[in-house]
């Protein structure tokens, strides 16, 4: 039995939304927002509410090293030469920004999504959206075929739903807040129009983050949670133990407590009370007056037996996540050049990975706006082609000079060295190939004053006037 539309959009605004709930999980840990775990009800009871807003947040660290290092900066067609449409497009739509937010999402959440349309039927737009606000459907066994993909946002008190198929988009509206509220039969939706889809394929496109086979997609903080919860306890009860036993304790053996005499208004004894302890602190005068009595210490706490476990736990959350320790620890005395290398060798294995897997999803995106743009021949080229990235190895300009040198001593074009240059884009290449020529042209010509800045005028060489 075929399900309607409107069954379509109920479906798959229910597995959104129980997307959007482990999302936000995610989320929070990724803004340090996280209740105290691992906790016993004792230690809660005596501080209560104290450590409820304090996060020694690694997670964090992990994603943002990760998206730090990807950076699209072209796209190539298959007969290996630049797209110089496919970026002016990318740009046009503050891509090269907005990719960037895409990317940290999809490493917190798993998923986040692009999503190629013309809204004026003039011009293509290129956005990117969380996995609370899209959702795409995939043609069973068919893992790269999207049969349906649903957008949601909010409009003031109403919310609003686009449903792609791979020939039409319906477009529905319901009311939320205010009280109103629907039922799993009665879910308030009313269709406001459907539009033809001329791409024919469902425009959005999922940036899916360690995607398996058989599994889901994963977060980068899902490892890195339950550590990031032992941390936080851990630095809890060494700051409670700071608070209490960090400094040395006096005591005092063999005497009485220290008393004092009660007198009524005659001035007569009439009891005695103990002295407060506070009175000897604040004055700093203590009287032995029995015989044998004497002073004793008890040292402070050591601190190190929580932090200790707290650095193994923070070498296990760089273990397992192949972030470098520097970033984590910040410690990188005396390290050389080429053991800087290898500690970050992990993380741009890493690094090299994703970009194979969102750099498929990036063709598919400007594989759209090529069809958007009535340039099929182009859209297939471009399917073809590859994702130019900034190198995920961070060099020193003298490591790039370095090799470039060598690359150009064994005959490497010096287009395919201009592109190996970090943050160069093909407009700079462009400008650079223009340049070339027009050095070329200049010695050709004879005219090597070009080479070195504007040629004098004709008349400060010749000479002119009374003097000449």
């Amino acid at each position: 039995m075929a399900l309607s539309p409107l069954d379509d959009l109920n479906r798959l605004y229910g597995k959104l939304k129980r997307r959007a709930g482990v999302a936000e999980q995610w989320s929070n840990y990724y803004d340090g927002d996280v209740p105290l775990k691992f906790a016993s009800p004792e230690f809660r009871a005596q501080t209560g509410g104290l450590f409820e807003k304090f996060s020694d947040n690694w997670c964090q660290v992990v994603p943002d090293a990760t998206v730090e290092r990807l950076v699209p900066v072209a796209f190539r067609l298959n007969d290996g030469t630049i797209d110089p449409t496919a970026w002016d497009a990318w740009r046009r739509n503050e891509c090269d920004v907005e990719v960037g937010l895409a990317f940290l999402e999809a490493l917190i959440a798993g998923r986040s999504y692009g999503l190629v349309w013309k809204p004026d039927g003039i011009r293509t737009e290129i956005t990117f959206h969380d996995v609370r606000q899209a959702i795409v459907e995939y043609v069973p066994g068919k893992r790269r075929v999207r049969s349906a993909g649903l957008l949601l946002w909010r409009d003031g008190n109403q919310e609003r739903a686009s449903l792609f198929y791979p020939d039409f988009v319906y477009l529905w509206v319901r009311q939320v807040g205010n009280g109103v509220t629907a039922t799993f039969g009665e879910s308030g939706w009313v269709s406001t129009g459907i539009l033809p889809n001329p791409l024919k394929v469902v425009p959005l496109v999922a940036l899916e983050n360690r995607a398996r086979l058989r599994g889901k997609p994963t977060s980068e903080i899902a490892s890195v949670a339950p550590l990031q919860d032992a941390v936080n306890t851990l630095w809890a009860h060494t700051m409670t133990a700071a608070d209490e036993r960090a400094l040395p304790a006096r005591a005092v053996l063999g005497m009485d407590r220290p008393t004092k005499e009660i007198l009524d208004e005659d001035g007569e004894v009439i009891g005695e009370e103990d002295l407060p302890i506070d009175q000897f602190r604040r004055n700093r005068l203590l009287w032995l007056e029995r015989e044998g009595a004497s002073i004793a210490e008890f040292s402070g706490a050591d601190l190190t037996n929580y932090t200790q476990v707290i650095e193994v736990a923070v070498r296990h959350i760089a273990a397992q996540t192949r972030t470098p320790p520097s970033y984590l620890t910040g410690e990188m005395v005396n390290i050389s050049a080429d053991a800087l290398v290898a500690s970050e060798a992990g993380l741009v294995a890493k690094v090299q990975e994703r970009q194979r897997y969102f750099g498929a999803s990036l063709r598919e995106l400007m594989r759209l706006e090529a069809l958007a743009a009535g340039d099929p021949a182009r859209a297939e080229a471009i399917s073809m082609g590859s994702v130019v990235w900034r190198d995920a190895q961070f060099r020193s300009e003298a490591q790039y000079a370095d090799a470039l040198t060598k690359y150009k001593a064994i005959n490497v074009p010096d287009e395919a060295l201009w592109e190996r240059m970090p943050g160069t884009t093909p407009e700079e290449i462009e400008r650079w190939k223009s340049m070339r020529t027009d050095q070329a042209s200049a010695i050709v010509g004879g005219n090597m004053a070009d080479l070195f800045g504007a040629k004098p005028e004709a008349a400060a060489i010749t000479g002119t006037g009374q003097g000449a």
